[in-house]
């Protein structure tokens, strides 16, 4: 049952990468934000460092006497299950452009329309997820509401900078770094995802220098 579970979540998400993925509109920045993003990630370790801080959090927890019991059916013998949800279930619900655009709505016109349409989205896709990477998914409620939160009240101050191509390059490498996750739920090939998160700035960094960028990434 649990393999079929993986095998559909795995499945389902890698159809959202490859959607979100198409949305670029700038190949060229896609790839090199991948490859740039990639190399300072990993040199700065980021995928090892969010799962001390899973494997910190469990500890915290597993000192609730019911999370305790829920840890020990299901967590087995260590804690890497747990580490690996919550790295997972927050970067899944964090790079997708509707966060973005969702928070920014509610930051400035005081509409939660995309957020609740999104939490909705989350909380059964979270479900799902909990049902086999265990108890870690339930945390990442705790980055999510630091995330989405710090852009909510931001927005006044985010939103007159953020441009189209942004939003578009922005949904394109958070589809790849959701295809990551679908590549390790199908058990395809084990990708470092949080390594690769610094791939989002870059992209905003070409964002910013587009304009005299475009002689030679946009076709006459």
């Amino acid at each position: 049952m649990s393999e079929v579970v993986y095998t559909a979540i795995g499945l389902a998400t890698l159809l959202i990468g490859f959607s979100m993925g198409l949305a670029t509109a700038r190949m060229l920045y896609l790839v090199l934000s991948l490859v740039l993003g990639g190399l300072v990630g990993t040199w700065l370790n980021i995928e090892g460092g969010i799962l001390k801080l899973g494997n910190v959090l469990r500890g915290w927890s597993v000192r609730i006497p019911w999370v305790a019991r829920l840890d020990a059916a299901g967590e087995g013998e260590n804690g890497a299950r747990f580490a690996r949800g919550f790295l997972d279930a927050s970067v899944l619900f964090c790079v997708g452009a509707m966060t973005i655009l969702g928070c920014l709505q509610a930051g400035m016109e005081g509409k939660y329309d995309l957020l609740l349409i999104k939490s909705a989205m989350d909380g059964f896709v979270a479900i799902l997820l909990a049902a086999t990477m265990g108890l870690g998914v339930a945390f990442s409620a705790l980055v999510v509401l630091l995330y989405q939160g710090a852009l909510t009240l931001g927005a006044t101050w985010v939103a007159p900078v953020i441009t189209d191509l942004m939003l578009s390059e922005i949904k394109g490498v958070g589809g790849v770094l959701i295809l990551m996750i679908g590549f390790n739920l199908l058990q395809i090939k084990r990708i470092s995802t949080a390594n690769f998160i610094p791939a989002i700035l870059f992209a905003l960094a070409f964002c910013v220098v587009d304009p005299w960028l475009q002689p030679f990434v946009v076709a006459p």
